[in-house]
């Protein structure tokens, strides 16, 4: 009684392709594959500039207690 069965997706993906078409839902999915492909990037850039700054700033931290035990 309860979910989705083979035979309702179906029916789902004609009436889908009826109101689409094929050659906009193959636009659709490059836009959105392209859109990941993206946002992926995006996040693995962030995370190597949050480890560059992390270094960098235990790099000062260092400094700053060297010269403090010169003193």
């Amino acid at each position: 009684m309860g979910g989705i069965g083979i035979w309702q997706l179906v029916i789902i993906l004609v009436i889908v392709l009826l109101l689409f078409g094929t050659k906009r839902l193959k636009n659709l999915g490059g836009d959105l594959g392209g859109a990941i492909k993206g946002f992926k990037g995006a996040m693995k850039d962030g995370d190597e500039k949050s480890e560059t700054s992390t270094e960098d700033q235990q790099s000062v931290e260092d400094d700053s207690a060297e010269k403090s035990k010169k003193d």
